[in-house]
């Protein structure tokens, strides 16, 4: 165990370092690639190249960042709940099929080191006990919204460029370029849930949280 304070915070934080280093690092890539193709687009309809502080502002960013991390937030979010009343035989993603677990159990609002909510009680006890879903959710819906409103600055330069109409961001979301955006991305979510689930009944990692032991009975269900 890691004796010195830095040392002991990136041992007991690795996992979110790593992985928000992992989301800047792609992200960074996003950037800049993606500052070129919005160029190249620009160029061949005759208009303003972007520098990449405007770059960072157009409605090109806005659009692949959040119609990406919506599908995200909603495949957590979608998780998190159907495994609430959902089973699995022989996956450790899903709780036992039979009897309670510990995160079925009333929460203890006497117990001194619970977190405030809890101890509070009522209506923030009652928020608290949903807040990881709610907060899914929550994002979800602003991704939806930051989604369709780049995708309508896009659309809007492409109309512009014709000669059509203008749209609004809530015209945008009527049309079939944005549903098209969003099912194809939703879909390869629901896709990772099935996976993660369906394959963890009869494949094993070693020492990873998300696999039942190596030995366990392909019938074993939970962790």
């Amino acid at each position: 165990m890691p004796t010195s304070r830095l040392r002991r915070f990136f041992y007991e934080n690795g996992l979110l370092l790593v992985t928000f280093g992992l989301i800047a690092g792609a992200l960074v890539g996003q950037v800049l690639t993606g500052w070129h193709d919005n160029n190249d687009d620009l160029a061949q309809m005759g208009l303003a190249q972007l520098t990449l502080g405007q770059y960072l502002h157009s409605g090109h960013f806005l659009e692949a960042t959040f119609e990406n991390w919506e599908s995200e937030f909603l495949q957590m979010g979608v998780y998190v709940v159907l495994t609430i009343w959902l089973r699995q035989k022989g996956s450790p993603e899903s709780k036992k099929l039979e009897g309670e677990e510990d995160v079925d159990q009333k929460p203890d609002t006497t117990k001194p080191d619970a977190p405030w909510p809890v101890r509070q009680g009522g209506l923030w006890l009652h928020l608290y006990k949903h807040s990881l879903s709610l907060t899914f959710f929550v994002l979800f819906l602003g991704a939806v919204y930051l989604h369709a409103r780049g995708g309508m600055i896009v659309f809007n330069i492409e109309q512009a460029h014709e000669g059509k109409p203008l749209i609004t961001t809530w015209g945008y979301l009527h049309t079939s370029r944005f549903w098209f955006e969003s099912f194809q991305n939703w879909q390869s979510e629901f896709v990772s849930i099935f996976s993660l689930v369906g394959l963890s009944i009869f494949l094993r990692q070693q020492s990873s949280p998300q696999s039942k032991p190596v030995d366990a009975a392909t019938s074993e269900t939970g962790k």
